[in-house]
């Protein structure tokens, strides 16, 4: 089998109060499992996803499962370091988490941009939605998203393993977009347009210029 043209590492965090099922999020999708003695994370922790997203590319995920309570500290700026993309997880059966999403929002976008100066691509995740009653309506969630930019929304349930890995999808193919974006502005071979007016150098001996 020959090897993929491209790898893309691509460090993801996944952030969201505590309690909203970040790490069962994490654990779902990259081993495919669930549990409900999940401890509360301390600090951060890491996993480690492979996807062969086609024949010629591999994406290799770091994804950092961030504390619920770091959004109070000092240390999130470090954790955020060099991230490409972020899962901001709220629980859509608690208001106080999906009230919190604008907050998470607004610390990443402060914190953590991409090499271009725009900020990394971020996707909501309304999780345990198989956890709320029978017609109750997440139209909300959804306009909150698109009000505040984020690339997309999606809900999820770890329990059930609904939407996950179409949520993280949606999230790798922005980051390849913005990887190929970046790689072509810094292509050598690529003629880009002048802002800056031409100018010719002035010829004394030419007939046109000393009309």
């Amino acid at each position: 089998m020959s090897s993929p043209e491209r790898e893309f590492l691509c460090k993801v965090l996944v952030v969201g109060d505590l309690g909203v099922g970040k790490t069962s999020i994490i654990q779902r999708y990259v081993h495919n499992i669930f549990s409900q003695c999940y401890r509360a994370t301390i600090g951060v922790d890491f996993a480690l996803k492979i996807v062969n997203w086609n024949e010629d590319t591999v994406v290799r995920l770091q994804l950092w499962d961030i504390a619920g309570q770091e959004r109070f500290g000092h240390m999130t700026r470090l954790y955020y370091r060099e991230a490409v993309g972020a899962l901001v997880v709220c629980d859509v059966g608690r208001e106080a988490t999906v009230q919190s999403v604008q907050r998470w929002k607004e610390d990443l976008d402060s914190k953590v941009s991409l090499q271009s100066g725009k900020p990394i691509p971020l996707i909501l995740l309304g999780n345990k939605c198989d956890q709320l009653p029978p017609g109750c309506s997440t139209r909300n969630l959804e306009e909150m998203s698109k009000e505040m930019g984020f690339s997309g929304c999606h809900l999820t349930s770890a329990k059930e393993n609904m939407n996950i890995h179409e949520a993280v999808s949606c999230l790798i193919k922005e980051m390849i977009a913005n990887e190929e974006d970046s790689e072509r502005a810094n292509d050598p071979s690529i003629v880009k347009p002048s802002l800056r007016p031409l100018s010719l150098p002035i010829c004394k001996n030419c007939s046109l210029c000393s009309r």
